[in-house]
């Protein structure tokens, strides 16, 4: 085997000059006779390593452009900085410390332990890469510069077609634009058709790395993704759960949302597992070995890694950003008081100070 060393973000900021000289060849741009523009474009610091995957005809023009400060949007920046940070260094991190321990040990534990690794795996890969995004997009906005949104509150998706057009957006619709489209989309025969989307998805499991585990999770979505092509229902749920000022979803949206974030919650284990011997591995230890329906919380607390503060704080995520579900993020509904407002801040600040770990990177940035 050869290990070679990669520059950090390569797959990010490689994808965006190649959608900047696709879209000057296909003539959909024109080139910049900047060279400083065009290194800022393709170097830019916020979003340079883990994304979002910016266009040249969204951020190129901003470049060209005279900025001036803008109070309000920089403070909704800070705003989205640190909700970005919450999901990142509280969420995100303190997820990280028990599905390691679990993974390590999973031969040895109950299915309840996997169960609950497997879910705290979908909240910490949420965690770790929205909360970059929101970082970089807030980061980005204190300079007057707006990047696409990235996220879309994706785990209250209905189907996992419209999981994946709120699940890393700039990523997807690159793909979309320059792949799918291309070899001619929803556009040909059936068989085409099922070939299009095998080829979107194993390409996405491969982006990812060189890994069997990531081309079987590929696989696993789009096994998902083509019986809603077929039937064409992929793009039946376009707008939020629960819209028109509804608080609740209905029991039909419910349960669609549940089935479609157990679905999803298996592909993570895919996309976690080191092996794809691991993978049936880990799904026999916790669905056949007897212990499913076990109490999880002696073996978790022998691990010294989990704490039921953690879960409080998950359904805290989980509520915001269910209130927030129509916005850009979920401290744009703070209220208008100040007091109340700064207070807001000032808990969420304690929160990241008290329980922030320093041992997880960000998982993007081997990508």
């Amino acid at each position: 085997m050869i290990n070679v060393i990669l520059p950090v973000g390569i797959s990010f900021y490689t994808f965006q000059a190649l959608s900047y000289s696709i879209d000057v060849y296909r003539k959909n741009t024109t080139a910049t006779r900047d060279i400083v523009q065009f290194f800022a474009y393709v170097s830019f610091f916020p979003q340079l390593v883990a994304g979002p995957i910016e266009r040249s005809t969204n951020l190129l023009p901003q470049f060209a452009k005279e900025r001036h400060f803008d109070y309000a949007q920089a403070a909704d920046g800070m705003r989205q900085m640190l909700w970005g940070f919450f999901k990142k260094m509280v969420i995100a991190d303190n997820c990280a410390q028990t599905v390691d321990a679990v993974w390590d040990n999973y031969s040895t534990l109950n299915g309840s332990c996997l169960v609950v690794a497997a879910l705290l795996f979908t909240f910490q890969i949420y965690g770790d890469f929205s909360g970059y995004s929101d970082i970089a997009i807030g980061c980005s906005r204190l300079f007057g510069i707006s990047l696409k949104k990235n996220f879309n509150f994706p785990y209250f998706s209905r189907d996992i077609a419209e999981f994946w057009r709120r699940w890393h957006i700039s990523l997807n619709t690159w793909f979309r634009d320059y792949l799918y489209i291309p070899l001619g989309g929803s556009r040909v025969s059936t068989p085409k058709v099922i070939r299009n989307t095998l080829i979107i998805f194993l390409v996405c499991g491969f982006w990812h790395g060189a890994n069997w585990t990531f081309i079987a999770w590929g696989a696993f979505n789009a096994l998902l993704f083509i019986p809603l092509l077929l039937r064409k229902t992929n793009r039946k749920n376009l707008d939020v759960v629960a819209a028109n000022a509804k608080f609740f979803p209905s029991c039909r949206e419910f349960f669609q949302v549940a089935v479609t974030f157990a679905l999803v919650v298996c592909g993570w284990v895919i996309f976690r597992a080191p092996t794809i011997g691991d993978v049936g591995a880990f799904f026999n230890q916790m669905l056949f070995s007897g212990t499913l329906l076990t109490n999880p919380h002696e073996q978790l607390r022998n691990l010294h890694t989990i704490h039921s503060l953690y879960i409080a704080l998950i359904a805290l995520l989980i509520f915001a950003e269910w209130l927030a579900r129509k916005r850009e993020h979920a401290l744009s509904l703070l209220p208008k008081t100040g007091i109340l407002r700064w207070g807001i801040y000032l808990i969420i600040v304690y929160i990241i100070i008290r329980y922030r770990t320093s041992s997880a990177q960000f998982i993007y940035f081997q990508f």
